[in-house]
């Protein structure tokens, strides 16, 4: 089964800000939160996108 187009995970720093079905990463500061994006975009071989300051998403385009 090949995975195409879809939200892989949400990542942020504000929890109130998110909820859904995606796995949700919550994280510290801005730093952790981009070290974590970078890693899982490399993990899951997805793109990550700043949604901004406080959400990066991970897509599989």
């Amino acid at each position: 089964m090949k995975l195409e187009k879809a939200i892989l995970a949400v990542i942020t720093t504000d929890r109130s800000r998110i909820s859904g079905g995606a796995p949700i990463f919550i994280c510290d500061n801005n730093n952790e939160l981009e070290k974590l994006a970078a890693n899982l975009e490399a993990i899951t071989d997805g793109i990550a996108h700043a949604l901004s300051d406080e959400v990066f998403i991970i897509v599989k385009h």
